[in-house]
């Protein structure tokens, strides 16, 4: 079967929907550097892989990759490759309308609305990915058997691209949007219940 291009996904989806970064105000987080060495005749040559994160916490947020000889070009890389794959998910009142799972190859990341004050329950690389995409509610699990940042974070990705708006799900079912809006205003506005 092969293994998804998430970044191909993400340029398809700009394709349809174009999103200009220089319109948005943009916020950046690096969620690992790596070391990696190379060994040559001469001895070893050092060289620097950066992993960041870039959203304007209002819906929008993309990821990229940076490779250079020190870290401070690697992070300018890939904070610039970021905002080459933006992209655009729907929220409604600080969470995301319904459950969905990402995968990406052995990542599998799970990601349910949570309601009003639970706050951001995610950890290692799925954290600065929904931080920068403006949910303040979310209950997420990685369930895959890596935790590899990389694998992780276009797991994540692959889930923020199946998320469909109320707008889309009502054209889909044929029914009123006023609708489905309310029954996900329900789950997401309801009190924590203690």
């Amino acid at each position: 079967m092969g293994v998804k291009n998430i970044e191909r996904l993400i340029e398809e989806r700009q394709k349809i929907e174009p999103i200009d970064p220089a319109e948005l105000t943009l916020e950046e987080k690096v969620v690992e550097i790596r070391r990696t060495t190379r060994v040559v005749e001469g001895g070893r040559r050092f060289s620097f892989s950066t992993l960041a994160v870039v959203g304007d916490r209002n819906g929008h947020v993309g990821f990229g990759h940076g490779k250079a000889n020190e870290v401070p070009p690697s992070i300018a890389k890939a904070i610039a490759d970021a905002k080459k794959h933006l992209i655009r998910v729907p929220l409604i009142e600080g969470t995301i309308p319904h459950d969905v799972i990402g995968k990406y190859e052995s990542a599998v990341v799970l990601l349910k609305p949570a309601r009003k004050g639970t706050g951001v329950v995610a950890g290692g690389p799925v954290r600065p990915v929904l931080e920068l995409l403006g949910v303040t509610d979310i209950l997420t699990k990685i369930i895959g058997r890596t935790t590899n940042p990389h694998n992780t974070v276009r797991a994540v990705f692959d889930a923020l691209l199946q998320i469909r708006s109320p707008e889309q799900v009502a054209s889909i079912r044929g029914v009123d949007e006023e609708k489905i809006r309310k029954n996900y205003r329900i789950y997401a506005s309801s009190p924590i219940v203690k």
